[in-house]
This record gives C-alpha cells, structure tokens and sequence, in this order.
C-alpha cells in the first residue's frame, strides 16, 4: 500500500485526507478551522482525526492551499517595493500600470537604463545615485523586488547585481523577475515579482507550520505544493516562489473535479469561506490560463488552470446598506464560531440587543487580535489604541464606541484588517445557514442575537419568522451572486473579444432579472432565462446550500461528488512534477545586411551565423533548464527531457510568409503518486 498525505489549507477550513495510490481510495479524512493566529495548530488538527500510522508511513505528503488567493482578492500581503530597471517614472504612469497591472505608484520606482533590446549591450545605473536618491523609501519595505527591461534577452544583470546589493545593505527578502517568469512586457514580469514579494511570509507561515506538523508525528515523506497550474514543486522552493502558488487551492480542485465528474463539459465551483472559485472544463480537459493569471486587479505571468476568483464565501460579511442586507466581499470570521471560540460574545450580544442603541454602523460587529505588530511604531495612536483594547480578548464595535477607542466616523482598522494583525467577527452567510439548520456546527443562538439586532437597524420585527425570513433573503443573495457570476464566465468563454472587459450594466441588469423573475411565470414580450448544458461540479461545504438553486435557474444538473467536502486536499495527491522551459531564437541584420542568429538563453544572449548553431545552442540550453528546474521543484533519480521546436511565423500584407524566428521547447515529467 503506497499512502500519500494531502493538506489544504483554506481561509476558513483545513482539510487532511490519507489516500491510498494503489488502489485509489481514501482511508480517512478530518476537517478543522483554520487558526490564522497559528496555522499549525489547524493543520495538526486535521491531522489528528487520520490514524497515525497512516501519516508515519506516508510516502509523500501535497499540500494546497487558497492562502495566497484569498490574499490577493483580500489586498493583503506584506509592504513590498519594486524597481523597475529600464523604465522611468514617468514610462509606469504613461503605462497605465497601477490600473491595468496592479502597480501601485507608491511600491513602484523606474530606474533609468539604457540596454539593447538584443541583449548585447548591457548597461547598469550608478548604484550609489540610485541609493541616495531611494535610500529611504527602499528600506521602508519588508521585501524587496525587482524588473529589468530585456531581461529575457541579456540574463537580467541588474536584477542580479541588485540583489547583491540590496540583501547586503537591507537585510531584507529580494526577489528577481527573470527568477519566476520570461515574459516579454517587463510591467507584468513586475507585477508578477511585487506580487510573489508581498505573499513572501503568508506561504512560509503555512509550509513551516505543515513541516512542523509533519516532523512531530514522525512522517519523513517529501513534502510538495500544488502551484497554480496543477504540477507540483517542493515545498522548500515554493517558500520562494509564493506567487505560484496563488491558484493552488483552484487547481487542485480541478485535478479533484476532473476524477469525480463524468460529464464533458461542467463548471468546478468551489466555494469556501473567503472566495468562489470557478473553473472551466470542455471535452473533459480544463481550460488554461495561457495568458498569465489575473486576481485582485493584479495581471501577473503565472501560468495556470483558468480560474475565475471572486469574493464570495461562507464568511462573506453580512451588513445593512440602504436600509437592505446587501453582501460585502470582505471576509469576516461568522458571528456563530466566534462564540464557540470567546462564549462571552453571547453576553456582549445580548447586553446590546437590551441598550437597543440606533447607529448605521456595524456596531454588532467584533474584533479581536491575531498577533502582536512585529514594528509597533509603524502604525499611528488610534491604530496603536485599537491593538491594545483587543490585548485582553475580543471587544463588539459597540464598547469600543463607547470607551472612547474609536470613533465610528473615522474608523482607521483597514491595515491592521490588510496586514492580518486584527481580524472582524460580523454575520455571515454561515451564520445564516446556522439559523436555518443547514450548517449546526457551531454557536447558532449567537448568529441569531447578531440577526436579531440586525432586523431592528433595518426597521423590522425580530421574531423567529422574521429571522427565518431574513435567512431566506440571505440566502437568495448568495445564489444571485453565484448566478450573475456563472453567467458572466460563460459568456466571457463563448465571447471572449466582446466581453473581455467583463459585462456592460445593461447585461448585468437583465441576467439580475433574470434570477428575479425564476420562479415566476414569463410576463410582458420578454423571456429573461439563461441557460448552460455544463453541469456544475460543487466543491466547499457550502456549494449543496446554495448551487441547487442555481443549477435550477441555469436549467442544467448539479452534481455533489463523494468526498466534495476535503476535494482539494485530495486533489493535491493526484498532481505531477511538470518543468517547462524555452528558449527563444530572433533573426536579425547586420548594418552589412548579413543574416545572424540571436539564442536568448537564461544565461545570456549569444550569437551565431548559421541557424542549425543557434538551434543546437538553444536546444542544449533548453533541456539544461528544464532539468534544473525540474530537480528544483523536487525530481529525484534520472530524468528524461524532451525537445521540439517551434517556428515562428506570420503573412504580410502581400500574403507571404514571414520568418520570425524560432524557439527550442524542453519538458520533463515526474510522476511522484
């Protein structure tokens, strides 16, 4: 029996599953919350409802995870900056990059260079003007990144030597573009880099609370992370690589999907506690990313399964807005498992449920601290204020109000939210499927205090009715969300041109009406229902609530597989090791009009006069790096690469085909399972 571990590590739950290779069963399985204060102490949970015997005698352990994900979506993640060598300030402005890549102008510096675009003029700033002049804004970061412009043509030497330099001066993490990506647009290389900078501690956070786990039950397996294209890689290189693994969580549901759903063509849609995550099968083969993935208004390089992130979840907040309950994309712990964890929540509850004071604000809402500030002086007096009210346990909105710690007008909790140093407990969906008896898992007299004070900002009665009501209200927002989303993602994969920038307010007005009108019979001379013949795969505790209905209303079947409730951390056992890597060949003349050859390694550039050298020189530097990067991300023994060639062509306007070079295409596959 070859037993492997799968892990996966959400933003509400962890999941532990102990499967069986040979025959392809799961022997156990174990769910427990996540502790965002201590992720260990999650992880050592699930792991505890597996017999030990099964985790000492495991062969490999893979781990998934939606850390980084929800990261992304939630715009968290550690102070980064990023140098952008060969680009000025004002090239990233005229750019457009904080809108279209995420590159916010106060992480961003351009550092004036002047390299060929062939690779064969290297050029360097004046490093001493460059720290004189960023000296102070370099060092106000955790984590250091940077871009160079051509960097896929001359081997990044400014990336290099900064690296150098900035570790030595700084102390702190650096990170080169070219190390992640050989994109040609040097903004998405950047965003790409930034991106990997900021996620730096949430995924050594997770892989060394995994590690300990593991060592303390005595397993010696490998240990390996899903990245965002369902291939695996060590957990020690994904420590610096953080920003390939923020599609892991989805792409391990896919791998999961794809074995339980018999169907051609269906939706994944896996629901957690921060997020919805949907991904796209057709023919029984997922649809890819190719173009790099896109998440929380970052447009990175990273290649993966396609997925499409939005924030929606069982911990999605609940609150009054225009005098309706409205959902909010931020996540917020549920009302209902901050009382199991802090019982005298109950008593805070009902204690405002008796003062009955009016407010437009949230002021049932909680806080509590996750962890100490590493640098306290960073954050200003109210923010200071706030952390040490919450020092003594969790405090509702509505005392802190009342003590004179905050103000409601000004409320200054966003960084503190953004970095993961204090955390809001408020209703949820979850607690509303507590009210209803969907979900009984934890405190629901708590969610239902919460609902009850709720229905009195709103202006109603609170009665049992009237909670139940509300829940059904809840509930139907859920499944509008879920509904306008699936029908956005079907329409951008029929018609990708036209709704590439997502739906216009019309569409969106009548797909809403669509869900409106359901269950009722067709009025006027206008049919609103959309439909798919994709069945949906429903993956997350939530997904048998709500996607029924929404099946229903799309007229196609839902299909709930078998172990849907730890279907990423299973997935996680059924990725490979997969290492692609390619090296580029451009044609060009010389100011003699001679024909040469340009080989764009990772080392360098180098030229050649004949197209049969440049090939040989591309091919072997092809497969050299691919087997490092397989070796890299963990392959172990003798391993076998294959190469081909890819021409690069196009018609001009006269109809004749144009040679635009060509690159050598190396691949090595690992099974590890």
């Amino acid at each position: 029996m070859k037993i492997g571990i799968g892990i996966d590590t959400g933003g509400t739950c962890t999941d532990a599953v102990a499967y069986d290779f040979d025959s392809e069963r799961v022997l156990a399985k174990g769910k427990a919350l996540t502790t965002r204060e201590n992720l260990s102490i999650g992880i050592g949970q699930a792991l505890d409802m597996l017999p030990p015997e099964l985790i000492r005698e495991a062969s490999l352990v893979s781990l998934s995870t939606t850390l980084a994900t929800n990261a992304c979506v939630e715009n968290k993640g550690c102070r980064a900056k990023l140098l952008i060598f060969g680009l000025t300030d004002e090239n990233i402005r005229r750019f457009n990059a904080e809108a279209i890549y995420g590159l916010k102008s106060d992480n961003v510096r351009g550092v004036d260079t002047h390299g060929s675009a062939d690779g064969l003029i290297i050029d360097e700033p004046d490093w001493d003007i460059l720290f004189s002049e960023l000296g102070d804004w370099l060092a106000d970061a955790d984590a250091l990144a940077a871009a160079e412009l051509y960097s896929m043509n001359n081997g990044a030497p400014c990336e290099k030597h900064a690296k150098l330099l900035l570790e030595e001066r700084y102390g702190l993490p650096f990170v080169s573009a070219s190390d992640l990506t050989s994109e040609i647009n040097v903004l998405t290389r950047g965003a790409t880099a930034l991106l990997n900078a900021r996620l730096l501690p949430i995924v050594r956070e997770f892989i060394e609370a995994a590690l300990s786990d593991f060592s303390a039950r005595q397993c010696r397996a490998p240990v390996m992370v899903v990245r965002s294209d369902g291939s695996l890689m060590s957990a020690k290189l994904s420590l610096s690589r953080p920003v390939e693994t923020i599609l892991s969580g989805p792409a391990a549901s896919v791998l999961a999907g794809r074995s339980f759903a018999g169907e051609k063509d269906y939706l994944i849609i896996d629901m957690g506690g921060t997020t919805t995550d949907v991904s796209v099968v057709r023919g029984q083969r997922p649809v890819m990313a190719d173009s790099g993935i896109q998440i929380g208004g970052w447009r990175t390089h990273v290649k993966g399964v396609f997925v499409d992130t939005f924030a929606l979840g069982g911990d999605s907040a609940v609150r009054m807005k225009n005098d309706i309950p409205q959902l909010f994309p931020r996540r917020v712990m549920p009302i209902c498992s901050a009382a199991r964890r802090w019982p005298e929540i109950k008593a805070m509850l009902l204690a405002l449920l008796d003062k009955n004071p009016p407010s437009q604000f949230p002021i049932h809402e909680f806080f509590y601290l996750v962890r100490e500030p590493a640098e306290p002086g960073r954050y200003d007096k109210d923010e200071r204020a706030l952390i040490e009210a919450l020092r003594k346990g969790p405090r509702i909105l509505s005392d802190l109000k009342a003590a004179g710690v905050v103000d409601l007008y000004h409320l200054n909790s966003e960084r503190l939210e953004a970095e993961g140093i204090v955390m809001r407990c408020g209703l949820t969906p979850t607690d509303f499927m507590h009210i209803k008896g969907d979900y009984t898992e934890y405190d629901g007299e708590a969610s239902a205090l919460a609902a009850r004070f709720l229905l009195r900002r709103l202006g109603r009665e609170d009665s049992p009715e009237d909670l139940r009501a509300l829940a059904e209200e809840v509930y139907g927002l859920v499944g509008e969300h879920l509904y306008v989303n699936l029908l956005r993602i079907l329409i951008a994969q029929q018609h990708p041109a036209q709704f590439a920038q997502g739906l216009d307010l019309q569409t969106e007005f009548l797909i809403r009406q669509g869900w409106a009108k359901r269950d009722t019979e067709a009025g006027g001379l206008f049919r609103y229902d959309l439909g798919t013949k994709a069945a949906l795969v429903g993956i997350g505790a939530p997904t048998h609530v709500f996607l029924p209905a929404v099946a229903k209303a799309l007229g196609t079947e839902y299909i709930l597989p078998e172990n849907a409730e730890v279907a990423n951390a299973l997935g996680a056992l059924k990725a490979d090791i997969n290492a692609v890597t390619k090296v580029e060949i451009s044609k060009a003349l010389s100011s003699q009009g001679e024909t040469y050859y340009v080989v764009h390694a990772p080392s360098g550039s180098s030229r050649f006069d004949s197209l049969d050298e440049a090939l040989d020189a591309a091919k072997a530097a092809s497969e050299e790096a691919a087997l490092k990067e397989a070796r890299a991300r963990g392959a172990l023994g003798e391993l076998a690469v294959t190469t081909s060639v890819e021409r690069h062509s196009t018609l001009s306007k006269w109809g004749t085909r144009v040679d635009l070079g060509c690159a050598a295409l190396s691949e090595v596959t690992v099974r590890l399972g």
